[in-house]
Protein backbone atom coordinates (compact mmCIF):
# COMPACT_ATOMS: atom_id res chain seq x y z
CA UNK A 1 0.00 0.00 0.00
CA UNK A 2 1.16 3.52 -0.81
CA UNK A 3 2.15 5.43 2.32
CA UNK A 4 -0.32 8.27 1.67
CA UNK A 5 -3.20 5.84 2.34
CA UNK A 6 -2.07 5.24 5.93
CA UNK A 7 -3.22 7.21 8.97
CA UNK A 8 -0.94 9.65 10.75
CA UNK A 9 -0.39 7.39 13.77
CA UNK A 10 0.43 4.45 11.50
CA UNK A 11 2.98 6.54 9.63
CA UNK A 12 4.55 7.85 12.86
CA UNK A 13 5.00 4.28 14.09
CA UNK A 14 6.43 3.21 10.71
CA UNK A 15 8.89 6.10 10.79
CA UNK A 16 9.99 5.24 14.32
CA UNK A 17 10.54 1.61 13.40
CA UNK A 18 12.34 2.58 10.17
CA UNK A 19 9.72 0.79 8.06
CA UNK A 20 8.89 4.02 6.24
CA UNK A 21 10.96 6.84 4.84
CA UNK A 22 9.91 10.48 5.14
CA UNK A 23 10.89 11.21 1.56
CA UNK A 24 8.74 8.35 0.30
CA UNK A 25 5.72 9.66 2.22
CA UNK A 26 5.93 12.99 0.44
CA UNK A 27 6.64 11.29 -2.89
CA UNK A 28 3.49 9.18 -2.51
CA UNK A 29 1.47 12.25 -1.56
CA UNK A 30 2.71 14.09 -4.64
CA UNK A 31 1.92 11.14 -6.89
CA UNK A 32 -1.58 10.94 -5.44
CA UNK A 33 -2.02 14.69 -5.89
CA UNK A 34 -1.02 14.44 -9.55
CA UNK A 35 -3.44 11.54 -10.06
CA UNK A 36 -6.60 12.83 -8.41
CA UNK A 37 -6.34 16.58 -7.78
CA UNK A 38 -7.45 17.50 -11.34
CA UNK A 39 -10.71 15.68 -10.52
CA UNK A 40 -11.19 16.61 -6.85
CA UNK A 41 -9.72 20.13 -6.71
CA UNK A 42 -9.24 19.98 -2.94
CA UNK A 43 -6.42 22.55 -2.81
CA UNK A 44 -6.66 26.30 -3.38
CA UNK A 45 -3.24 26.14 -5.06
CA UNK A 46 -0.66 23.35 -5.56
CA UNK A 47 1.17 22.35 -2.35
CA UNK A 48 4.90 22.84 -1.99
CA UNK A 49 5.99 19.21 -1.93
CA UNK A 50 9.66 20.15 -2.09
CA UNK A 51 9.32 22.13 1.13
CA UNK A 52 7.23 19.39 2.74
CA UNK A 53 9.95 16.83 2.03
CA UNK A 54 12.44 18.66 4.23
CA UNK A 55 11.24 17.40 7.57
CA UNK A 56 12.81 15.67 10.53
CA UNK A 57 10.73 12.61 11.39
CA UNK A 58 12.40 11.43 14.56
CA UNK A 59 11.57 12.39 18.13
CA UNK A 60 8.59 14.67 17.50
CA UNK A 61 4.93 14.21 18.38
CA UNK A 62 3.56 14.53 14.84
CA UNK A 63 6.41 12.67 13.22
CA UNK A 64 7.32 15.54 10.92
CA UNK A 65 4.28 14.73 8.79
CA UNK A 66 2.73 17.32 6.45
CA UNK A 67 -0.54 18.99 7.49
CA UNK A 68 -2.92 20.72 5.05
CA UNK A 69 -4.46 24.03 6.17
CA UNK A 70 -7.74 25.64 5.23
CA UNK A 71 -7.14 28.80 3.20
CA UNK A 72 -8.25 31.06 6.09
CA UNK A 73 -5.46 30.02 8.50
CA UNK A 74 -2.37 32.23 8.30
CA UNK A 75 1.07 30.69 7.80
CA UNK A 76 4.13 32.93 7.54
CA UNK A 77 5.13 33.73 3.96
CA UNK A 78 2.28 31.77 2.37
CA UNK A 79 -0.68 32.95 0.32
CA UNK A 80 -3.79 33.01 2.52
CA UNK A 81 -6.74 34.24 0.49
CA UNK A 82 -9.90 32.74 2.04
CA UNK A 83 -10.67 31.60 -1.52
CA UNK A 84 -11.80 35.17 -2.23
CA UNK A 85 -10.81 37.69 -4.90
CA UNK A 86 -10.85 40.47 -2.32
CA UNK A 87 -7.83 38.87 -0.59
CA UNK A 88 -6.10 37.97 -3.83
CA UNK A 89 -2.33 37.94 -3.43
CA UNK A 90 -2.36 38.36 0.36
CA UNK A 91 0.71 36.73 1.92
CA UNK A 92 0.41 36.11 5.65
CA UNK A 93 3.16 37.90 7.61
CA UNK A 94 3.00 35.54 10.60
CA UNK A 95 1.98 32.06 11.74
CA UNK A 96 -1.39 31.46 13.35
CA UNK A 97 -1.01 29.99 16.84
CA UNK A 98 -2.20 26.59 15.60
CA UNK A 99 0.48 26.67 12.89
CA UNK A 100 3.12 27.62 15.44
CA UNK A 101 1.99 24.70 17.63
CA UNK A 102 2.03 22.30 14.68
CA UNK A 103 5.61 23.27 13.86
CA UNK A 104 6.65 22.98 17.52
CA UNK A 105 5.22 19.45 17.51
CA UNK A 106 7.16 18.51 14.41
CA UNK A 107 4.66 18.98 11.60
CA UNK A 108 5.28 20.80 8.33
CA UNK A 109 2.73 22.74 6.28
CA UNK A 110 1.72 20.99 3.08
CA UNK A 111 -0.46 23.69 1.51
CA UNK A 112 -3.78 25.52 1.63
CA UNK A 113 -7.08 23.83 0.87
CA UNK A 114 -10.03 25.24 -1.02
CA UNK A 115 -13.04 26.56 0.89
CA UNK A 116 -16.27 28.49 0.51
CA UNK A 117 -15.34 32.16 0.23
CA UNK A 118 -14.64 33.47 3.77
CA UNK A 119 -16.23 30.22 5.03
CA UNK A 120 -19.64 31.33 3.73
CA UNK A 121 -21.22 28.12 2.53
CA UNK A 122 -22.05 24.46 3.05
CA UNK A 123 -20.86 23.05 -0.26
CA UNK A 124 -17.44 24.52 -1.22
CA UNK A 125 -19.05 26.03 -4.30
CA UNK A 126 -18.62 29.73 -3.42
CA UNK A 127 -14.81 29.66 -3.75
CA UNK A 128 -13.43 32.19 -6.23
CA UNK A 129 -11.22 29.43 -7.66
CA UNK A 130 -13.51 26.47 -8.46
CA UNK A 131 -15.85 24.12 -6.64
CA UNK A 132 -14.23 21.21 -4.82
CA UNK A 133 -15.74 17.82 -5.63
CA UNK A 134 -16.59 14.91 -3.37
CA UNK A 135 -14.09 12.03 -3.78
CA UNK A 136 -16.92 9.51 -3.34
CA UNK A 137 -18.88 10.98 -6.25
CA UNK A 138 -17.34 13.73 -8.34
CA UNK A 139 -20.79 15.04 -9.30
CA UNK A 140 -21.48 15.84 -5.63
CA UNK A 141 -20.32 18.53 -3.21
CA UNK A 142 -17.86 17.68 -0.40
CA UNK A 143 -19.72 19.92 2.06
CA UNK A 144 -18.45 23.20 3.40
CA UNK A 145 -16.98 25.44 4.21
CA UNK A 146 -13.94 23.23 4.97
CA UNK A 147 -14.71 21.12 1.90
CA UNK A 148 -11.17 21.20 0.57
CA UNK A 149 -9.67 19.96 3.84
CA UNK A 150 -12.22 17.13 4.13
CA UNK A 151 -11.85 16.13 0.47
CA UNK A 152 -8.04 16.14 0.65
CA UNK A 153 -8.12 13.71 3.58
CA UNK A 154 -10.84 11.50 2.05
CA UNK A 155 -8.94 11.34 -1.26
CA UNK A 156 -5.65 10.54 0.55
CA UNK A 157 -4.04 13.67 -0.88
CA UNK A 158 -3.17 14.67 2.67
CA UNK A 159 -2.55 12.71 5.85
CA UNK A 160 -4.58 15.12 7.96
CA UNK A 161 -5.81 18.70 7.80
CA UNK A 162 -7.14 21.65 9.78
CA UNK A 163 -10.42 23.39 9.10
CA UNK A 164 -12.58 25.97 10.83
CA UNK A 165 -16.13 25.50 12.10
CA UNK A 166 -18.57 28.40 12.52
CA UNK A 167 -21.86 26.53 12.08
CA UNK A 168 -20.77 23.03 11.07
CA UNK A 169 -17.97 23.75 8.61
CA UNK A 170 -15.74 20.95 9.91
CA UNK A 171 -18.37 18.38 10.84
CA UNK A 172 -20.67 18.65 7.81
CA UNK A 173 -17.91 18.10 5.21
CA UNK A 174 -16.45 15.37 7.43
CA UNK A 175 -19.84 13.65 7.27
CA UNK A 176 -20.25 14.08 3.51
CA UNK A 177 -16.68 12.92 2.79
CA UNK A 178 -16.55 10.00 5.24
CA UNK A 179 -13.78 11.30 7.52
CA UNK A 180 -13.53 12.36 11.18
CA UNK A 181 -13.97 16.04 12.05
CA UNK A 182 -13.85 17.69 15.48
CA UNK A 183 -15.17 21.12 16.41
CA UNK A 184 -13.57 21.73 19.83
CA UNK A 185 -15.13 23.75 22.67
CA UNK A 186 -15.11 27.49 21.98
CA UNK A 187 -11.90 28.74 23.61
CA UNK A 188 -10.09 25.39 23.59
CA UNK A 189 -8.07 26.17 20.43
CA UNK A 190 -6.65 29.62 19.72
CA UNK A 191 -8.25 31.64 16.93
CA UNK A 192 -5.22 33.93 16.60
CA UNK A 193 -4.31 33.89 12.93
CA UNK A 194 -7.68 32.61 11.76
CA UNK A 195 -9.25 35.14 9.38
CA UNK A 196 -12.54 35.82 11.12
CA UNK A 197 -16.03 35.03 9.87
CA UNK A 198 -18.08 35.27 13.11
CA UNK A 199 -15.84 35.77 16.10
CA UNK A 200 -18.19 34.38 18.75
CA UNK A 201 -18.74 31.18 16.75
CA UNK A 202 -15.48 30.36 14.90
CA UNK A 203 -13.28 27.51 16.07
CA UNK A 204 -10.35 25.67 14.45
CA UNK A 205 -10.29 21.86 14.52
CA UNK A 206 -8.81 18.72 12.91
CA UNK A 207 -10.04 16.59 10.00
CA UNK A 208 -8.51 13.11 9.93
CA UNK A 209 -8.88 9.54 8.69
CA UNK A 210 -9.71 8.09 12.09
CA UNK A 211 -10.43 9.05 15.70
CA UNK A 212 -6.92 8.36 17.02
CA UNK A 213 -5.42 10.74 14.48
CA UNK A 214 -7.98 13.34 15.45
CA UNK A 215 -7.11 13.12 19.15
CA UNK A 216 -3.41 13.26 18.29
CA UNK A 217 -3.82 16.41 16.22
CA UNK A 218 -6.02 18.13 18.81
CA UNK A 219 -3.36 17.35 21.44
CA UNK A 220 -0.95 19.36 19.32
CA UNK A 221 -3.07 22.47 18.70
CA UNK A 222 -5.17 22.85 21.88
CA UNK A 223 -4.23 25.14 24.75
CA UNK A 224 -4.34 28.65 26.12
CA UNK A 225 -3.08 31.59 24.08
CA UNK A 226 -2.88 35.10 25.52
CA UNK A 227 -3.09 36.53 22.01
CA UNK A 228 -6.69 35.30 21.75
CA UNK A 229 -8.97 37.11 24.23
CA UNK A 230 -11.49 34.25 24.06
CA UNK A 231 -8.95 31.51 24.79
CA UNK A 232 -9.67 29.65 28.05
CA UNK A 233 -6.79 29.05 30.45
CA UNK A 234 -7.47 25.54 31.72
CA UNK A 235 -5.27 22.42 31.45
CA UNK A 236 -5.43 20.33 28.28
CA UNK A 237 -5.74 16.59 28.93
CA UNK A 238 -4.04 13.92 26.83
CA UNK A 239 -6.86 13.02 24.48
CA UNK A 240 -5.13 9.81 23.41
CA UNK A 241 -5.56 8.42 26.92
CA UNK A 242 -9.30 8.94 26.76
CA UNK A 243 -9.60 6.48 23.87
CA UNK A 244 -9.08 3.48 26.10
CA UNK A 245 -11.67 4.36 28.74
CA UNK A 246 -14.77 2.14 29.10
CA UNK A 247 -18.09 3.37 27.71
CA UNK A 248 -20.22 0.99 29.79
CA UNK A 249 -22.80 3.00 31.70
CA UNK A 250 -22.14 6.15 29.66
CA UNK A 251 -25.43 8.07 29.44
CA UNK A 252 -26.32 9.22 25.92
CA UNK A 253 -29.17 11.57 25.06
CA UNK A 254 -31.11 11.31 21.78
CA UNK A 255 -32.88 14.65 21.10
CA UNK A 256 -36.33 14.10 19.62
CA UNK A 257 -36.11 17.41 17.73
CA UNK A 258 -33.30 16.01 15.55
CA UNK A 259 -35.32 13.08 14.19
CA UNK A 260 -37.84 15.00 12.15
CA UNK A 261 -39.55 15.02 8.78
CA UNK A 262 -37.08 15.85 6.03
CA UNK A 263 -34.25 13.62 7.22
CA UNK A 264 -33.10 11.20 4.55
CA UNK A 265 -34.39 7.68 5.46
CA UNK A 266 -30.97 6.13 4.86
CA UNK A 267 -29.39 8.65 7.24
CA UNK A 268 -31.93 7.84 9.95
CA UNK A 269 -31.43 4.11 9.49
CA UNK A 270 -27.65 4.46 9.79
CA UNK A 271 -27.99 6.51 13.00
CA UNK A 272 -30.42 3.98 14.49
CA UNK A 273 -27.99 1.17 13.70
CA UNK A 274 -25.16 3.13 15.32
CA UNK A 275 -27.28 3.53 18.46
CA UNK A 276 -27.89 -0.23 18.51
CA UNK A 277 -24.17 -0.90 18.16
CA UNK A 278 -23.32 1.44 21.03
CA UNK A 279 -26.02 -0.16 23.20
CA UNK A 280 -24.38 -3.53 22.61
CA UNK A 281 -21.10 -2.01 23.84
CA UNK A 282 -22.69 -0.91 27.11
CA UNK A 283 -23.81 2.69 26.52
CA UNK A 284 -27.18 3.73 27.91
CA UNK A 285 -29.64 5.83 25.89
CA UNK A 286 -32.61 8.02 26.68
CA UNK A 287 -34.77 10.42 24.69
CA UNK A 288 -34.21 14.07 25.58
CA UNK A 289 -35.60 17.40 24.40
CA UNK A 290 -33.86 20.52 23.09
CA UNK A 291 -37.02 22.60 22.59
CA UNK A 292 -35.40 25.73 21.14
CA UNK A 293 -33.70 23.81 18.32
CA UNK A 294 -36.33 25.04 15.86
CA UNK A 295 -35.01 28.60 16.23
CA UNK A 296 -31.33 27.72 15.77
CA UNK A 297 -31.06 28.37 12.03
CA UNK A 298 -32.78 31.76 12.27
CA UNK A 299 -30.70 32.79 15.29
CA UNK A 300 -27.47 31.64 13.63
CA UNK A 301 -28.07 33.55 10.39
CA UNK A 302 -28.71 36.75 12.34
CA UNK A 303 -25.71 36.51 14.67
CA UNK A 304 -23.27 35.07 12.13
CA UNK A 305 -24.11 37.58 9.39
CA UNK A 306 -23.98 40.49 11.84
CA UNK A 307 -20.49 39.49 12.96
CA UNK A 308 -19.44 38.81 9.36
CA UNK A 309 -20.59 42.27 8.30
CA UNK A 310 -18.42 43.79 11.02
CA UNK A 311 -15.39 41.57 10.39
CA UNK A 312 -15.42 41.99 6.61
CA UNK A 313 -15.59 45.78 6.80
CA UNK A 314 -11.78 45.76 6.96
CA UNK A 315 -11.47 44.47 3.39
CA UNK A 316 -11.64 47.77 1.56
CA UNK A 317 -8.59 47.76 -0.69
CA UNK A 318 -6.46 49.89 1.62
CA UNK A 319 -4.19 47.57 3.61
CA UNK A 320 -4.15 44.19 1.87
CA UNK A 321 -5.57 42.14 -0.94
CA UNK A 322 -7.35 43.46 -4.01
CA UNK A 323 -7.41 47.18 -4.79
CA UNK A 324 -9.51 48.52 -7.63
CA UNK A 325 -9.16 52.15 -8.75
CA UNK A 326 -5.49 52.75 -7.96
CA UNK A 327 -5.77 56.55 -8.24
CA UNK A 328 -7.59 56.79 -4.91
CA UNK A 329 -4.82 58.00 -2.62
CA UNK A 330 -6.60 60.69 -0.66
CA UNK A 331 -9.90 61.03 1.14
CA UNK A 332 -12.77 62.20 -1.00
CA UNK A 333 -14.88 60.91 -3.90
CA UNK A 334 -12.03 58.86 -5.36
CA UNK A 335 -11.47 57.03 -2.05
CA UNK A 336 -15.17 56.19 -1.71
CA UNK A 337 -15.17 55.00 -5.30
CA UNK A 338 -12.20 52.74 -4.56
CA UNK A 339 -14.02 51.23 -1.57
CA UNK A 340 -17.10 50.52 -3.65
CA UNK A 341 -15.26 49.10 -6.64
CA UNK A 342 -12.94 46.94 -4.55
CA UNK A 343 -15.74 45.43 -2.47
CA UNK A 344 -18.11 45.17 -5.42
CA UNK A 345 -15.65 43.27 -7.58
CA UNK A 346 -13.79 41.47 -4.77
CA UNK A 347 -16.63 39.77 -2.93
CA UNK A 348 -18.69 36.97 -4.44
CA UNK A 349 -22.48 36.76 -4.38
CA UNK A 350 -22.79 34.78 -1.13
CA UNK A 351 -20.37 37.07 0.71
CA UNK A 352 -22.35 40.11 -0.44
CA UNK A 353 -25.59 38.46 0.64
CA UNK A 354 -24.28 37.86 4.15
CA UNK A 355 -22.74 41.31 4.48
CA UNK A 356 -26.06 42.90 3.47
CA UNK A 357 -28.04 40.68 5.86
CA UNK A 358 -25.65 41.44 8.71
CA UNK A 359 -25.64 45.17 8.08
CA UNK A 360 -29.44 45.15 8.00
CA UNK A 361 -29.91 43.36 11.35
CA UNK A 362 -27.42 45.73 13.00
CA UNK A 363 -28.95 48.88 11.55
CA UNK A 364 -30.88 51.48 13.51
CA UNK A 365 -34.46 50.38 14.07
CA UNK A 366 -33.73 46.70 13.49
CA UNK A 367 -31.00 45.96 16.05
CA UNK A 368 -33.47 45.27 18.87
CA UNK A 369 -35.93 43.44 16.66
CA UNK A 370 -33.35 41.03 15.25
CA UNK A 371 -29.84 41.00 16.69
CA UNK A 372 -30.69 41.69 20.33
CA UNK A 373 -33.52 39.16 20.27
CA UNK A 374 -31.32 36.55 18.59
CA UNK A 375 -28.77 36.86 21.41
CA UNK A 376 -31.53 36.14 23.94
CA UNK A 377 -32.70 33.05 22.07
CA UNK A 378 -29.07 31.93 21.80
CA UNK A 379 -28.99 31.90 25.60
CA UNK A 380 -32.13 29.73 25.65
CA UNK A 381 -30.50 27.27 23.23
CA UNK A 382 -27.46 27.01 25.49
CA UNK A 383 -29.70 26.50 28.54
CA UNK A 384 -31.41 23.60 26.73
CA UNK A 385 -28.05 21.87 26.46
CA UNK A 386 -27.13 22.68 30.06
CA UNK A 387 -30.34 21.00 31.24
CA UNK A 388 -29.76 17.85 29.16
CA UNK A 389 -26.13 17.56 30.27
CA UNK A 390 -27.22 17.47 33.90
CA UNK A 391 -28.59 13.99 33.19
CA UNK A 392 -26.53 12.87 30.18
CA UNK A 393 -22.81 12.56 29.45
CA UNK A 394 -23.14 12.98 25.68
CA UNK A 395 -25.72 13.65 22.98
CA UNK A 396 -25.95 11.67 19.75
CA UNK A 397 -27.43 13.02 16.49
CA UNK A 398 -27.00 12.83 12.72
CA UNK A 399 -24.38 15.27 11.41
CA UNK A 400 -26.26 16.14 8.23
CA UNK A 401 -29.92 15.48 7.35
CA UNK A 402 -28.86 14.19 3.92
CA UNK A 403 -25.81 12.67 2.24
CA UNK A 404 -23.85 14.76 -0.27
CA UNK A 405 -26.02 16.56 -2.81
CA UNK A 406 -25.24 17.34 -6.44
CA UNK A 407 -23.05 20.30 -7.39
CA UNK A 408 -25.33 23.17 -8.41
CA UNK A 409 -28.40 21.58 -6.81
CA UNK A 410 -28.86 24.24 -4.10
CA UNK A 411 -26.93 27.26 -5.37
CA UNK A 412 -30.11 29.05 -6.48
CA UNK A 413 -31.91 28.33 -3.20
CA UNK A 414 -29.97 29.89 -0.28
CA UNK A 415 -32.50 28.75 2.34
CA UNK A 416 -32.18 25.13 1.24
CA UNK A 417 -28.40 25.49 1.44
CA UNK A 418 -28.59 27.05 4.91
CA UNK A 419 -30.70 24.14 6.16
CA UNK A 420 -27.79 21.79 5.36
CA UNK A 421 -26.36 22.85 8.74
CA UNK A 422 -29.53 22.36 10.78
CA UNK A 423 -27.95 19.65 12.99
CA UNK A 424 -24.62 21.42 13.52
CA UNK A 425 -25.47 25.09 14.11
CA UNK A 426 -26.72 24.74 17.71
CA UNK A 427 -23.33 23.43 18.85
CA UNK A 428 -21.61 26.67 17.80
CA UNK A 429 -24.31 28.84 19.35
CA UNK A 430 -23.77 27.01 22.66
CA UNK A 431 -19.96 26.86 22.36
CA UNK A 432 -19.91 23.06 22.75
CA UNK A 433 -17.50 20.44 21.37
CA UNK A 434 -18.80 17.99 18.78
CA UNK A 435 -17.34 15.38 16.44
CA UNK A 436 -18.55 13.72 13.25
CA UNK A 437 -17.39 10.23 12.29
CA UNK A 438 -18.46 7.79 9.55
CA UNK A 439 -21.37 5.47 10.39
CA UNK A 440 -22.59 4.17 7.05
CA UNK A 441 -22.93 4.42 3.29
CA UNK A 442 -26.06 5.02 1.24
CA UNK A 443 -27.11 2.58 -1.48
CA UNK A 444 -25.42 5.01 -3.90
CA UNK A 445 -22.15 4.75 -1.99
CA UNK A 446 -22.19 8.16 -0.25
CA UNK A 447 -20.93 8.49 3.36
CA UNK A 448 -23.19 9.16 6.35
CA UNK A 449 -21.91 10.88 9.50
CA UNK A 450 -22.71 10.35 13.18
CA UNK A 451 -22.41 13.44 15.41
CA UNK A 452 -21.35 13.17 19.08
CA UNK A 453 -21.90 16.29 21.23
CA UNK A 454 -20.23 16.83 24.59
CA UNK A 455 -20.25 19.12 27.59
CA UNK A 456 -18.00 22.20 27.50
CA UNK A 457 -14.40 20.95 27.45
CA UNK A 458 -15.76 17.38 27.31
CA UNK A 459 -13.72 16.31 24.27
CA UNK A 460 -12.37 13.32 26.22
CA UNK A 461 -15.81 11.67 26.50
CA UNK A 462 -16.53 12.40 22.84
CA UNK A 463 -13.30 10.74 21.72
CA UNK A 464 -13.91 7.78 24.02
CA UNK A 465 -17.36 7.00 22.60
CA UNK A 466 -16.32 7.70 19.01
CA UNK A 467 -13.26 5.49 19.28
CA UNK A 468 -15.19 2.53 20.71
CA UNK A 469 -17.79 2.83 17.97
CA UNK A 470 -15.12 3.17 15.28
CA UNK A 471 -13.13 0.15 16.48
CA UNK A 472 -16.23 -2.02 16.41
CA UNK A 473 -17.27 -1.05 12.87
CA UNK A 474 -15.56 -0.86 9.50
CA UNK A 475 -16.81 2.45 8.16
CA UNK A 476 -13.56 4.35 8.77
CA UNK A 477 -11.70 1.85 6.60
CA UNK A 478 -13.87 2.48 3.53
CA UNK A 479 -12.18 4.38 0.72
CA UNK A 480 -13.63 6.18 -2.31
CA UNK A 481 -12.83 4.62 -5.67
CA UNK A 482 -11.15 7.48 -7.48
Amino acid sequence: MKLNFLTGHELIESLRSKKADSGQIVADLKKRFDEVEPKVKAFARPPDFKDAANFESQGCVLGGLPVALKDNICSDGDLTECSSRVLGGFIAPYDATVVKKLKENGAVILGKTNMDEFAFGSSCETSCFYPTRNPWNLDCVPGGSSGGSAASVAADESIWALGSDTGGSIRQPASLCGVVGMKPTYGRVSRYGLIAFASSLDQIGPLTKDVRDNALLLNAIAGYDDRDATSVNIPVPDYLRSLEKDIKGMRIGIPKEYFIKGMDPEVEQAIREAISKLKSLGAEFKEVSLPHTEYAVAVYYIIATAEASSNLARFDGVQYGLRVHEKAKEAGPELVSMYKETRGKGFGAEAKRRIILGTYVLSSGYYDAYYSRALKVRTLIKEDFDKVFRECDLILTPTSPTPAFKIGERTDDPLSMYLSDIYTISVNLAGLPALSLPCGLTKNGLPIGLQVLGKPFGEEDIYCLAYHYEQNTQWHKMKPKL
